[in-house]
């Protein structure tokens, strides 16, 4: 029987209720178990697809299509196992489902209600997984903070959801705040009482405490909050904050998370947690050998998050080549002919990010030509890709114009354009191109070096792709398609071959790369940057 764990938050946002599923998830697996995390986002979206990237940071493509909350990223890259449609709910979902179903007739005669419509059709997707026979145990993640308006379905369909399952079968994490005051030099329980009193009014008593803070929590500390928040005291839970966010697992495993959570759930320990890979990952992260500077050049770099698969990918390859990679965010709106030496010239390495719109474009092609130029490696993404194609077509092939159709679709050399079959579709949320796809690598070039073999599938989300017609022309001007979408015939990865690392990827490899696996493109790619600040320091 499937086990069933969720995950709420309390006294403020952003305290890492995916984080803290994360390494929960990570422990329970290195135990032994078959664990997925899914997360419910109250908001009223369909899906993040439509999201500005501001509102929302980036939007995490699963290998099945789904547009998703980047926490989904937090728990494939901990994990590393894919997620899917079913690991990401929201409110527009739910009730986009039950509105269909009323239309449908499936409730002919009766009034539609929050309770039990509403809350029936939350439960049912809690459940999608477990049924499913594939896992041990669910961790539910619910977005939002105890006591918001939006989260009151989910919570209540964790109330009903916990009393139909039991309490060894279903328990509540509750994540909170203790805040350090000051001025009174102390730390202070109060917030988390009265997060705890408002679970408690919708009919939930947490069966665990996770608290962040700045400051170790005393015994005191612990007893006081178990007494007033009717927890046992080894199960308040003490989450200090820490360097990094791989950290957490291990912070999580000295306190005992994961044997109090399999405590409650009346499941064996079966052995202790089998971390030995993940704190050889934290070694080869803490302790480098090398240093690198790379630049991301971007139009939403204000918020990291945006981007927040990339500069996890950065991470896992930088481990993998025992380095840091401090990666230096650079607005592309800010970067001009005049400057571009001032803002790149130091880096050893440039990756031009994914994007949608004309906002900064032309600062993209700038610091592409740049780094062609002056032979810095250079890793292009999405929109990064197919600039890094208009580029080359305007300075190397003399097509003065060379544009997309996003951009300009009266531009007479459109090197960039729609697929076939984007044309007609004009509604905008779930209709790119999305998902994982093939793609056959030739022989003898940077991409093959990189994977090691010739079938690969990688995850795409765009509408726009390398227009074949000019494909001859940049072939014979050195640059190559060197990956190919064997249905499609779609040009998926271009590189040159006179140059240390130019590579471009129509899709999304940041999406792919875990703790376990590192992207073997950001390996390579990290790899050259490493090199190229060699040849800068003989």
């Amino acid at each position: 029987m499937t086990k069933y764990i969720f995950v709420t938050g309390g006294v403020t946002s952003s305290l890492g209720k995916g984080i803290i599923s994360a390494s929960l998830a990570k422990l329970l697996q290195a135990r032994g178990y078959r664990v997925t995390i899914q997360k419910f986002d109250p908001y009223i979206n369909i899906d993040p697809g439509t999201l500005n990237p501001y509102e929302h940071g980036e939007c995490y493509v699963t290998e099945d299509g789904a547009e998703t909350d980047l926490d989904l990223g937090h728990y494939e890259r901990f994990l590393n196992t894919p997620t899917s449609q079913a690991n990401n709910i929201t409110t527009g979902r739910i009730y986009q489902n039950v509105i269909n179903k009323e239309r449908q007739g499936d409730y002919l005669g009766k009034t539609v209600q929050v309770v039990p419509h509403i809350t029936d059709e939350i439960k049912r997707n809690m459940r999608i997984l477990g049924d499913s026979g594939n896992y041990d145990i669910v961790i539910t993640e619910l977005g939002g903070t105890v006591g918001d308006i939006e989260s009151l379905p989910f919570i209540e369909a964790v109330r009903q959801f916990k009393w139909e399952e039991g309490s060894s079968n279903a328990i509540v994490i509750h994540l909170t705040l203790i805040p350090f005051l000051a001025a009174a030099g102390e730390l202070k329980t109060k917030p988390t009482q009265h997060s705890v009193k408002a679970l408690l009014e919708y009919g939930i008593q947490p069966d665990i405490l996770v608290c962040r803070t700045e400051h170790h929590i005393s015994p005191d500390i612990r007893k006081k909050i178990a007494l007033f928040c009717n927890v046992n005291i080894n199960a308040v839970i003490e989450s200090i904050d820490a360097s990094s966010i791989y950290s957490v697992p291990l912070l999580m495993m000295k306190e005992q998370l994961d044997k109090t959570v399999l405590s409650k759930l009346k499941l064996p320990a079966k052995h202790e947690p089998d971390m030995e890979s993940w704190k050889d990952f934290l070694g080869r992260l803490k302790n480098p050998t090398a240093e690198v500077k790379i630049g991301l050049v971007g139009k939403y770099v204000e918020l990291p998050d945006a981007y927040k698969s990339i500069s996890e990918a950065f991470i896992h390859a930088g481990a993998k080549n025992e380095c840091k990679v401090r990666v230096e965010y650079i607005p592309s709106e800010s970067i001009y002919p005049e400057n571009v030496k001032e803002k790149l010239g130091h880096l050893q390495g440039v990756l031009v990010a994914p994007g949608f719109g004309s906002r900064g474009i032309e600062g993209k092609i700038e610091a592409i030509k740049y780094v062609r130029e002056h032979e810095i490696p250079f890793f292009g993404i999405c929109l990064g890709m197919q600039c890094a194609v208009i580029e080359y077509g305007r300075n190397v092939l003399g097509l003065k114009d060379a544009n997309t159709t996003e951009i300009n679709d009266t531009a007479e050399h459109q090197v960039i354009n729609m697929m076939e079959e984007q044309k007609n579709i004009t509604t905008k949320g779930g209709t790119m191109r999305l998902g994982a796809y093939p793609c056959d690598i030739k022989k003898g070039t940077k991409a093959y070096s990189a994977y090691g073999k010739q079938h690969i599938t990688e995850r795409h989300r765009h509408r726009y792709e390398f227009n074949n017609k000019y494909l001859a022309q940049y072939e014979e001007a050195g640059m190559i398609a060197s990956g190919i979408n064997p249905d499609s015939k779609l040009v998926e990865i271009v590189e040159l071959k006179n140059h240390p690392f130019f590579v471009g990827g129509q899709f999304h490899p940041e999406l792919k790369s875990t703790v376990a696996n590192p992207h073997p493109l950001f390996v390579k790619f990290v790899a050259a940057a490493m090199e190229h600040a060699k040849k800068k320091t003989i």
